[in-house]
């Protein structure tokens, strides 16, 4: 059996050793170069990391593509992946407790102006009168949350220990789960939630549904005291329409930790302004996300080996 491991992020030099240890049937080829790839797919019966569509397409005998990661907007936009036998699978799960611990980072730097009293350290400024009466309790403010996978429960149980509302939005509804989500509403309520939103998180995957799907209109029903924060993917959230939205005052902030366009560009309006925080798309990089992937890459590995059910295969079609 061979695989091709192209997201080499994954692989240090001792797991490198721990899978040639554990599956010593296994030939591991391990190259980011798309020549290289290129000769190398033809015969491989596994990809381990995000194909390009020129890649997928020189595959002869690809049976499985294993996601280092959990989004696979990338991949879903190659239709004949798509529509194709080869099982994806993704490693979702060991990012979701560090990405609520940021964004929870993020609610409590908005709500007490962290990100201005930074500034104001570089320039040796001690100023208490320009924080009088503008810091934000969190306690009794409503928190909606744009999709409860395990980044959004993960958030709500935080949120509900700082005495937050927790209402989320799923595309299927469900029953709340016994701790922080108060109410789980269908994606027809959209509207309601961002009227009673004093905080609104966007934890979605980016697909062909949620493409803009927080819009100028959209915007405009949040309060004036509200702030949002987008930690899944960018391109869910239109930033013309923010930017418009931060710049007239309609919402009070924004935190990012995900962009339409990353790196976001240097010359958007977004980086200079004090009500928002961006972060490069970081919050889910810990040590022990980083040895969850390899765990699940493993156990996937050995069910495939022995003909067992995989862990965490996606809906192709549903783009998660």
């Amino acid at each position: 059996m061979k695989i091709l491991v192209a997201d080499l992020d994954l692989i240090d030099e001792q797991f490198s050793i721990d899978l040639i240890d554990s599956f010593p049937d296994v030939d591991f080829i391990y190259t980011s170069s798309i020549k290289e790839q290129l000769i190398h797919i033809k015969d491989a019966d596994v990809y381990l990391g995000y194909p390009s569509r020129e890649v997928f397409l020189a595959a002869e005998n690809l049976r499985w593509i294993a996601c280092t990661g959990t989004g696979i907007d990338t991949l879903v936009s190659i239709p004949e992946l798509v529509n194709s036998e080869i099982i994806l699978t993704n490693a979702r799960g060991p990012h979701a407790e560090p990405m609520a611990n940021h964004t929870l980072g993020m609610v409590l730097a908005l709500a007490h102006r962290m990100n201005e009293t930074m500034a104001d350290q570089k320039r040796h400024c001690w100023d208490t009168m320009k924080y009088n009466r503008r810091i934000i309790e969190l306690a009794g403010k409503t928190m909606g949350i744009l999709a409860l996978g395990d980044i959004g429960r993960a958030i709500a149980r935080r949120a509900s220990a700082f005495g937050l509302k927790v209402i989320a939005i799923n595309k299927t509804v469900v029953e709340p789960p016994p701790q922080g989500v108060e109410e789980v509403w269908g994606l027809h309520r959209l509207d309601d939630l961002m009227k009673l939103s004093d905080w609104f998180v966007v934890t979605a995957p980016f697909t062909s549904e949620t493409h803009g799907l927080i819009d100028k209109r959209r915007l405009q029903l949040l309060k004036k005291e509200s702030r949002i924060i987008v930690i899944s993917r960018g391109g869910i959230l239109n930033e013309d329409d923010l930017i418009e939205a931060l710049r007239t005052k309609s919402i009070a902030g924004a935190g990012l930790d995900s962009t339409a366009v990353e790196p976001l560009p240097s010359d958007s309006p977004l980086w200079d302004m004090s009500n928002v925080i961006i972060s490069p798309h970081i919050s889910a990089l810990t040590p022990e996300m980083w040895q969850g992937r390899k765990n699940i890459f493993k156990e996937n590995l050995r069910r495939f080996m022995n003909g067992e059910p995989f862990i965490y295969v996606c809906d192709k079609k549903a783009g998660y």
